[in-house]
C-alpha cells in the first residue's frame, strides 16, 4: 500500500506527533491553516468515512474523546474548533486515509469554501 499516512504511523516519513496510542496518531499539519492545526487518524487503515462499519466504528468515537482532552489540555476547549473531515473527490479529500482535521485559536467563517 503506497499510503502517505500509513507510512507516518510506520515511520517511514517523519510527522511532528502531537499524541500517539495503539489504535490513532495525532500530528501536526504541515501546512496549517491556523495557529493549531492537527490531523488526528487511526492507525489501522480505513480509506475514508465511507468505508466505517460495524467493525471499525468505536475507532471515531475514541477519536473525537481524544479531540476533546486535547482541546482541553491546548487551551481551546472554551474558545471554540472547528473538525473537518474530507471525504472522496468533490469533499476535496486528498489522503485516501480517514482522517480529521482540528484547527483552533482562529475565528473560522461560514461557509468554508
Amino acid at each position: 500500500m503506497d499510503c502517505i499516512f500509513c507510512k507516518i504511523v510506520k515511520g517511514e516519513i517523519p510527522s511532528s506527533k502531537v499524541y500517539e496510542d495503539d489504535e490513532i496518531l495525532v500530528f501536526n499539519d504541515l501546512n496549517p491553516q491556523a495557529p493549531i492545526h492537527f490531523l488526528v487518524i487511526p492507525k489501522k487503515h480505513i480509506e475514508s468515512c465511507n468505508y466505517i462499519t460495524e467493525e471499525n466504528k468505536d475507532i471515531v468515537g475514541k477519536i473525537f474523546l481524544k479531540i476533546k482532552e486535547l482541546s482541553k489540555e491546548m487551551g481551546f476547549f472554551e474558545s471554540g474548533y472547528r473538525i473537518i473531515n474530507n471525504c472522496n473527490e468533490d469533499g476535496q479529500q486528498t489522503v485516501k486515509h480517514l482522517h480529521f482535521h482540528v484547527l483552533a485559536k482562529r475565528k473560522m467563517t461560514w461557509p468554508p469554501g
